[in-house]
């Protein structure tokens, strides 16, 4: 039998839709707030914060007075045990911190709070990143799938006709087989894109808290604008915003900071504290109801505490490596996210809107040729082929130009893109 009546048996070009769990139009700015509101891990990181604000709290709460007392077990003049009446006294004492123990330590109270509100800030932005990154990840996929159900849905109908045609020996077995194969190959594609989906759900239920699938609102001008955007400056700028805003980097250069609190808190408690209080005495001093301003310092003799001041210098030495290694691998990172960036929109922008519309024009048109009866099977299959990878990889090229914005949004942590 002829193409066009093989064609003509296939019928015109149908879609398939795969069947899809009830889904929750969402744009990023929802997936946004849903995330601040219901984010477990936000949530939980918050309580650091918290608990920060407790230590200070208690670094400025004072050593309870202690009131101690006296009385007489036995009395040798009269006799007599428990003389209470005749021989009583009571004292009062009260520790007063020397050497600025209780500024220093209420000091490095509050940049312990610093450095976890910096911890605070890197987590929101990490899992904002993961935030994005699933949704933009979402979003390509179910373009793929969309595009690979469309042509799934014209080669299953034009591969049960020729079956059909094959079984009455009209078409040969062999062209069946090539058909065949492309349905395999689209279905396989579909199988992947299918698992991608599923993982960025996943993702996205977790970072939202919204138990639904999520379908992402963003509209193809959206889109494109998107594409098309140019936020960046150039390396050096990035850098220099870089080591301004990230709050990883941030967090190494403040522990500097909070270690030196630290050397000089305990260098602090090596100087004595002094016991001041009041004591009264009923009969046992030199006179009756006699009332003493009572003193108290621990003698000098040695340093109780060098060993912990020891660490700590040797502390604030390990935390300036470590940012100093910290400030070149952010530089690093970011120049090489930019390089990655500025290849990837280049190669992008190198196809031209007209390139794309054509790929679709030639792409309807092939199959109506074919239905024609103008176009060769043989033909028609390496074009299939071909476009079924040249679609996907359209859409991979459009999404790793997002993510590699992305990546640098998160290393820069100024709102550069989108």
């Amino acid at each position: 039998m002829k193409i066009e009546k093989i064609n003509r048996i296939a019928g015109l070009f149908v879609v398939i839709s795969s069947f899809m769990a009830a889904q929750r139009p969402m744009s990023l700015s929802d997936c946004e707030e849903a995330f601040r509101n219901n984010n477990l891990q936000v949530l939980a990181e918050q309580y650091n914060i918290n608990i920060a604000d407790a230590d200070i709290l208690q670094a400025k709460i004072w050593e309870l007075p202690q009131l101690s007392g006296q009385i007489n077990a036995y009395n040798p003049e009269d006799k007599k045990a428990f003389d209470v009446g005749h021989a009583k006294g009571a004292q009062v004492t009260q520790l007063i911190y020397m050497g600025g123990k209780k500024k220093n330590e209420i000091a490095f109270a509050k940049s312990n709070k610093e450095l976890a509100q910096l911890q605070f800030s890197q987590l929101l932005v990490d899992l904002r990143t993961q935030l994005h990154t699933a949704y933009f990840n979402l979003y390509y996929e179910s373009l793929k799938l969309d595009n690979t159900n469309k042509q799934l849905g014209y080669m299953n109908d034009l591969l049960n006709a020729y079956r059909i045609q094959s079984a009455k020996g009209n078409v040969s077995l062999k062209d069946e087989v090539r058909l065949q194969s492309i349905v395999i190959q689209l279905n396989n594609d579909k199988l992947g894109i299918n698992k991608n989906i599923l993982e960025q759900q996943r993702n996205l239920k977790v970072l939202t808290g919204i138990t639904e699938d999520i379908e992402p609102r963003l509209s193809d001008n959206e889109a494109k604008e998107l594409l098309a955007s140019q936020p960046f400056g150039d390396d050096e700028e990035l850098k220099r915003k870089a080591l301004e805003n990230n709050a990883d980097y941030q967090y190494y250069v403040k522990l500097i900071d909070n270690s030196k609190l630290y050397a000089q808190w305990q260098k602090s408690l090596n100087v004595p504290d002094l016991n001041v209080g009041a004591g009264w005495d009923q009969n046992g001093g030199t006179f009756k109801n006699e009332v003493n301003l009572l003193v108290g310092i621990p003698l000098p003799l040695w340093k109780t505490n060098q060993g912990n001041i020891e660490k700590a210098n040797y502390s604030i030495q390990q935390n300036q490596k470590n940012a100093e290694y910290q400030k070149l691998n952010l530089e690093t990172q970011v120049e090489a996210a930019f390089k990655a960036w500025k290849n990837q929109y280049d190669q992008l922008m190198e196809i031209k809107t007209t390139d794309l519309d054509n790929l679709d024009l030639v792409y309807i048109g092939m199959l109506k040729n074919f239905r024609n009866g103008n176009v060769n099977l043989i033909e028609f299959v390496d074009f299939m082929e071909s476009y079924r990878q040249t679609a996907l990889q359209i859409y991979d090229m459009k999404n790793e130009v997002i993510q590699s914005a992305e990546q640098l949004n998160q290393l820069v942590q100024t709102k550069i893109f989108y």
